[in-house]
């Protein structure tokens, strides 16, 4: 009786996931990207934005999985700004979490503190995901203003100036 209830409990599952493997029977999956436009359209407003508020900085997109799109950087901003900003940025998109969100969930004596022995992640604010409709295209960092809060409104500022072109 209780291989019966089990085979009826499989059989249903099967039966509810059939939709889903029918799906994913083509073998192929279709993703939304950033353009290169797009990218460098966040990067310049962010920019802007730190330039406004008295920052030098570093700002660099990169796409959903994490490679570089878009990187700038203003005039005085420190040597290590393009590497942080682009490292916030794939540590955004990676974790698809903001690491500002991440920077506190990560602290020393928090669960997920160990994440931050991965190379590349960056536990300071200023990393953020470019989403739209739920779905992540791909991640702006911020590098150079005062504070990781700083470095996240900038980033912010440069997702607000693509909302209209990301939506769907």
């Amino acid at each position: 009786m209780k291989s019966a209830l089990s085979s009826a409990i499989v059989a249903g599952l099967l039966a509810s996931s059939l939709p889903v493997l029918a799906q994913s029977a083509s073998g192929t999956h279709t993703v939304r990207l950033l353009t290169p436009e797009t990218a460098l359209k966040a990067a310049s407003a962010a920019l802007q934005d730190c330039r406004k508020r008295g920052f030098q900085v570093a700002v660099a997109v990169v796409d959903r999985g994490g490679v570089a799109q878009v990187m700038l950087r203003d005039r005085f901003a420190g040597a290590h700004t393009p590497d942080t900003a682009t490292n916030k940025a794939w540590t955004a998109v990676s974790f698809r979490t903001d690491t500002l969100e991440l920077a506190r969930a990560t602290e020393a004596g928090q669960p997920s503190s160990g994440i931050r022995h991965v190379p590349r992640f960056v536990g300071a604010g200023g990393g953020v995901t470019v989403q739209a409709a739920g779905t992540v295209l791909g991640g702006i960092g911020v590098s150079g203003a005062p504070t990781g809060e700083m470095d996240e409104a900038c980033a912010k500022a440069g997702i607000v100036s693509i909302r209209d072109d990301v939506e769907f």
